[in-house]
């Protein structure tokens, strides 16, 4: 059987790349490497979710482990909850992703994603072993599967207790839950710290809507919902709630960069930011660099993906990185990117300084105009043998000089090349992301 873990787990077209047999067999095997006498198991809204769940419980209970259905939930509760009972975890979810794509993330015991080398040993067992091995257990050996129906409750005292006492009494905030993981917690840990929840936006799951025009990805809504309320800032998620992007009181978009910057800056005058340094990705805005130097702040730069972030701050023993998604990771508080989290946090960093989001975001650093581009390319593992496309990207760096950025790389999770251009103006980074995406276009014809 073909897998293949991406930057953040596997994924695939629903019972097509990834069928229920697949992800069967993946149970049996993640039983076989990660063991334990049970394995948690949580999903977001996806139609698909239940089919997979079954599927994968199924492996995992023939190899006679037991499995804890976790039901609807963000991706950060089962890693919490992971990291509290000491137990390995899986999360059926396509994050961000079109609902049709659904997907498996792996937890170790403990919380933490698993590192290359266990996945690469079950990668192997799949693709050698039987689906079904001898030997395997019957009768009362065979795993029992049980349902922990106080997992929202229990994340949510888990999330209010990271704001050690102190309250969100008097901000007035409106949530954007993406038709997602977060449609039934989001409000209750908003409301049980003291905010005032104005509205509660895509927070009727159907099974297909999830991240349809509306969360991290397209928080337009949230925007127009925060002017309309009048309230002090919002918060949107993505489909399995590990990301957040917020908005300010006039709707404008306080993007993963800004957060970053907000909390680098008062965690260090807090004397909680470890090394004074900051983790990022090769995404993160050149303006982000620039403000960061100007306060004696140190950045580390990673490739793409949480998972890099979280081994340069693991190895060495910094506090805070993340990514200009909204993904990001405070090592004190959690073993990974909690959109919740990140939301209560900034919400309490706002009602600690005393002053608007807008005013705190706006005065902390200058974003170079960006451009993102994704061309479809169903072979983009070529990307690096494509002569025309690096000549190009060649001649747009030596044309933009030290005022700009260019990054191309091929998706870990989808079918798609990713070209991000910076530059001075708005009009040179997109005439610059034209010419590298007719490069792109040309080399990998999409037929």
């Amino acid at each position: 059987m073909t897998l293949r873990f991406g930057t953040d787990g596997v994924r695939g077209v629903a019972n097509a790349e990834l069928s229920p047999e697949l992800v069967l067999a993946l149970g049996r095997t993640v039983a076989r490497v990660l063991g334990g006498p049970r394995i948690l198991i949580g999903r977001d809204t996806r139609r698909s979710g239940p089919l997979l769940c079954a599927a994968l419980s199924a492996g995992i209970l023939a190899e006679g482990v037991d499995v804890v259905d976790l039901g609807v939930v963000p991706t950060p509760a089962v890693a919490a909850r992971s990291a509290d009972q000491g137990l390995p975890a899986a999360v059926i979810s396509a994050s961000h992703n079109p609902f049709g794509d659904n997907g498996i993330k792996l937890f170790a015991a403990g919380g933490s994603k698993l590192e290359e080398d266990a996945e690469a040993r079950i990668e192997a067992l799949l693709h050698a072993a039987p689906p079904v091995a001898a030997g395997s257990p019957t009768g009362a050996a065979v795993g029992a599967q049980a349902v922990d129906a106080g997992i929202h409750a229990w994340y949510r005292d888990h999330l209010v207790s990271r704001l050690e006492g102190r309250r969100l009494d008097g901000l007035a905030v409106v949530v954007d839950c993406a038709n997602g993981a977060a449609s039934d917690v989001a409000p209750d840990v908003l409301d049980a710290a003291g905010a005032r929840v104005l509205a509660v936006l895509a927070a009727e799951p159907d099974g297909t809507n999830i991240n349809r025009s509306c969360g991290s990805t397209d928080p337009s809504l949230l925007a127009d919902a925060v002017r309309e309320c009048g309230a002090d800032m919002g918060l949107a998620f993505d489909g399995d709630a590990d990301r957040v992007i917020a908005v300010d009181g006039t709707g404008r978009l306080v993007d993963g960069d800004h957060l970053l910057a907000l909390f680098a800056l008062d965690l260090r005058r807090r004397h909680r930011l470890a090394g004074d340094t900051v983790v990022v990705t090769v995404m993160t805005n050149l303006g982000f660099h620039r403000a960061m130097a100007a306060e004696g702040v140190s950045v580390h730069t990673t490739d793409v993906g949480d998972r890099n972030v979280l081994v340069a701050l693991e190895a060495n023993g910094w506090s805070l990185g993340g990514e200009q998604s909204g993904h990001l990771v405070f090592t004190e508080l959690a073993t990974t990117g909690d959109g919740l989290l990140s939301g209560l946090l900034l919400a309490d960093l706002v009602v600690r300084s005393g002053r608007p989001l807008g005013e705190l975001a706006g005065g902390i650093m200058q974003s170079l105009p960006q451009v993102l581009r994704n061309v479809r390319a169903p072979d983009r593992s070529g990307l690096a043998a494509a002569p025309m496309v690096w000549a190009e990207v060649e001649a747009v760096e030596q044309e933009l000089g030290a005022d700009g950025r260019v990054l191309l790389r091929p998706s870990g999770t989808e079918p798609l090349v990713r070209i991000m251009v910076e530059a001075v103006t708005m009009d040179r980074a997109a005439a610059a992301a034209d010419r590298l995406e007719a490069a792109v276009r040309q080399s990998f014809p999409v037929t």
